[in-house]
């Protein structure tokens, strides 16, 4: 009976669920000197146990409970586990056991995890029940407070009967549980040493310490990350290799050469504007589709010009996202009327750009809301703007001729990634151009990106209706009631247009065909777990 009820209940949440310079410096091999090459017996040899990836975007930290950042939760993946992971069937994700080896739901609010017997962390110490419960708590509770800590905030108590026994006490049934407890994309359930956050403290971000398939060896700074094999990892045979070097190479023209000169076995991420060469390589193949995500212009509400929602209305219409997604995007994606993504099959709406309801191009109807605005003048906002990343300064670059058609024209400012960073978190800018990526619940695409006070809410904007749609859609477990509310909270959030939303993309990589076991997770996530090379 306890059985029946966990399979209906799990099935109920998871339902939820100049750059031409380099590219001719690659082919020609100019850039043989770069990078150690790959060639040959003695380097086949090297490679077999160790691979060199191209890591493109930004890496903050690598403490899971306080980064947001994508490119950082690839390699946390690799040296952390979660309760739970993310599978993939070429269709549809679900949620299984991890470090768990069982998971029993007792009722709405009750969860019960068998752990697995004898899993140590890289430090040697015990990954029992009081190990779990101490990363929950810290992540749900700690002080400085986590980014994390609204996925667990329904979470009312933790007992931890034997070693190996967690029991999760909710107070309200909770629908995006499954994906919380992930040890990549949830970020809340992964489970970090406590020794180790002992002894690092704020610094555990550069001294990370789990149990995953690969240990933690060095961060050099602009330079590499190396992470070495764990020889006592719980899954048997695993990890494949012995050795990961992840260079850190921001600028994605460089690394793109890397990797068609055959310097690196991989990238962490594609330009899209090397897509069809890297797909046209011999040597090479290609993972990807579109994922949960979506790219959006983002506008400063708490401060002029764009405190007034006629202006950012006006913003919003006049943005065309076909053109923005054939110059910005070379051609890659779709357009976005509104946050959840296709890969959200229980809550996308494939009619939605026929339906009227979201954001869309219409050049009148911006011109309209501009008459509207407080300020008839020229609007001259500061566009902070990044080169680093995959869409560098197209987004921008292709914005402004659009929006000086109603009387707009952004002052474009470049500003190296962290000082953007800090510009973007503290609301230093009027406008910037971003995207959130490997969402897989309408809860993690809307909720803490725009709920009033959140620490993801950099366009500071609030609204009762979207806040209360949003609360009410974590309690309830039944996908078709959820999906009116996230209707409720995407139109408001759309009408009131703190952001001009523009496009779902695809997420690519890219490995040589020497790389073996690769298995794609449409969640941006880079797993080397079973990866072997030829």
């Amino acid at each position: 009976m306890q059985i029946d009820h966990k399979a209906v209940l799990i099935e109920k949440i998871s339902a939820g669920l100049n750059r031409r310079r380099f590219l001719q410096a690659a082919s020609g091999g100019l850039l043989a000197g770069a990078l150690p090459a790959f060639s040959g017996g003695e380097a086949a040899a090297q490679s077999a146990q160790h691979i060199k990836l191209a890591w493109v975007k930004h890496v903050d930290t690598l403490d899971p409970h306080f980064t947001g950042f994508l490119e950082a939760i690839k390699i946390i993946n690799n040296i952390h586990n979660g309760l739970l992971k993310v599978a993939y069937d070429g269709k549809k994700v679900s949620f299984v056991p991890d470090l768990a080896e069982t998971w029993d739901v007792i009722d709405d609010r009750i969860h019960v995890f068998k752990l697995r017997a004898g899993v140590k962390f890289h430090d040697g110490t015990p990954c029992d029940a009081e190990a779990v419960k101490f990363s929950l708590e810290r992540c749900a509770r700690g002080e400085p407070k986590s980014p994390h800590a609204w996925k667990l905030a329904l979470l009312e108590k933790i007992e931890t009967p034997d070693p190996l026994t967690v029991k999760l006490i909710f107070s309200k049934p909770y629908a995006f549980l499954p994906v919380a407890l992930t040890g990549s994309t949830g970020r809340a359930g992964t489970i970090v040493s406590p020794a180790a956050v002992a002894k690092w403290g704020k610094d555990y971000g550069r001294h990370p310490v789990g149990t995953g398939p690969f240990k933690f060896v060095s961060w050099r700074e602009n330079d590499a990350i190396e992470l070495v094999r764990n020889p006592d990892y719980f899954e048997a045979g695993l990890p494949k290799l012995e050795k990961a070097t992840l260079l850190l190479m921001n600028e994605a023209s460089a690394a793109a050469a890397a990797m068609l000169s055959g310097q690196v076995h991989g990238m962490s991420d594609v330009p899209l504007q090397f897509l069809p060469q890297m797909k046209a390589n011999p040597n090479l193949k290609v993972y990807g589709e579109i994922e949960g995500n979506y790219s959006f212009i983002g506008m400063n509400c708490r401060r002029k010009p764009f405190d007034d929602v006629n202006l950012r209305r006006a913003v919003a219409f006049a943005i065309d996202r076909e053109a923005m997604i054939k110059r910005a995007y070379f051609g890659e994606g779709i357009p976005a009327y509104t946050p959840i993504s296709p890969p959200m099959t229980d809550f996308y709406d494939p009619a939605v750009g026929k339906s009227g309801r979201g954001q869309f191009f219409d050049l009148d109807k911006a011109k309209a809301f501009r008459a509207k605005a407080a300020d008839q003048g020229l609007i001259e906002p500061v566009f902070i703007m990044t080169e680093q990343g995959t869409y560098g300064t197209r987004v921008a670059q292709t914005a402004l001729p659009m929006l000086e058609k109603i009387g707009i024209k952004p002052k474009l400012e470049l500003v190296e990634r962290a000082a953007w960073v800090n510009r973007r978190n503290s609301g230093d800018f009027d406008m910037f151009d971003f995207e959130w990526v490997a969402d897989l619940d309408p809860d993690e695409t809307l909720f803490p990106e725009f709920k009033s006070g959140g620490s993801w809410n950099f366009p500071g904007w609030s609204n009762a209706t979207f806040d209360k749609a949003c609360g009410d859609a974590q309690v309830i477990l039944d996908p078709a009631a959820r999906k009116k509310l996230y209707t409720v909270a995407e139109d408001v959030l759309m009408d009131e247009a703190p952001i001009a939303i523009t496009s779902h993309m695809p997420i690519y990589k890219v490995f040589s065909k020497s790389v073996k076991g690769f298995e794609y997770i449409p969640c941006d996530q880079l797993d080397l777990h079973r990866i072997s090379l030829a």
